[in-house]
């Protein structure tokens, strides 16, 4: 890869990660963004948007848990099914066909989330969590999440949301900490089955270190980025058509 590509990328990564850490995420979505436009090998695509997830979602983890925003009932509940279904995702090679169209409909639907992320009202009342709906989506998060590289948060958050299962602040806790543990399998079981770490990751990592730090420093405070995030929504549409209609 051309230096002055890395050096773009390590820009953007930074910047998704500020972002995305702000409000509890790693960035993946973003990161897929970048490498869809940019036309990444999609062998590289998996490990590399994993392991900068890990890095991120692990600062945001211990900020946001640090700050008292975290609900354990609710992260235990979605994660005892999404963590072995990550590895067994991160494990799996889909054909590069079908792997563009997948994570061209995760992009376009991850900005619709994200979006709601942003400006879905909480429920009023506090709800308790049913175990039995909780386990099987959290099998499907976590096997979406090994299969194309992500983490699952953004699929998440809005949904305790939504359901007044967690507040606005404890949601991004809970979405740092299942981010970190599907990403951690997700990766495991990729490097088992292929062994492929693309060595541009160490020009990224001290990218999204930065952005992920300053973000989640932000965001476990008094931070409000919806206009900024509610920009991305049309990056991740873009990438998410150019991946489904374009390869």
């Amino acid at each position: 890869m051309e230096s002055d590509i890395i050096l773009y990328c390590s820009i953007l990564f930074l910047l998704i990660a500020f972002l995305y850490a702000s409000v509890g995420h790693a960035g993946a979505s973003g990161y897929l963004a970048v490498m869809a436009f940019l036309s990444f090998p999609v062998e590289s695509i998996k490990p590399i948007s994993l392991t900068l997830n890990i890095i991120v979602s692990l600062i945001a983890s211990y900020k946001f848990i640090k700050a008292g925003y975290f609900d354990q009932k609710v992260f235990t509940l979605f994660a005892i099914t999404s963590i072995p279904f990550a590895f067994i995702g991160g494990y799996l090679n889909l054909d590069p066909y079908w792997f563009k169209k997948l994570a061209g409909i995760f992009l376009v639907a991850s900005g619709a989330l994200l979006l709601i992320r942003q400006f879905v009202k909480p429920a009023d009342k506090k709800r308790e969590i049913n175990p039995l709906a909780a386990l099987p989506i959290g099998a499907i998060i976590g096997l979406t999440s090994g299969l194309l590289g992500v983490g699952g948060g953004i699929f998440l958050s809005p949904l305790i949301i939504m359901f007044g299962y967690s507040s606005l602040r404890n949601a991004s806790g809970v979405a740092a900490l299942f981010i970190l543990c599907n990403s951690l399998l997700g990766l495991t079981g990729n490097y088992m089955a292929f062994s492929n770490l693309p060595y541009e990751i160490i020009f990224f990592i001290p990218a999204v270190v930065v952005g992920g730090y300053a973000g989640s420093h932000l965001g476990s405070g008094k931070f409000n980025n919806q206009v900024i995030i509610s920009f991305l929504f049309v990056v991740l549409i873009s990438a998410g058509l150019k991946f489904i209609f374009i390869g």
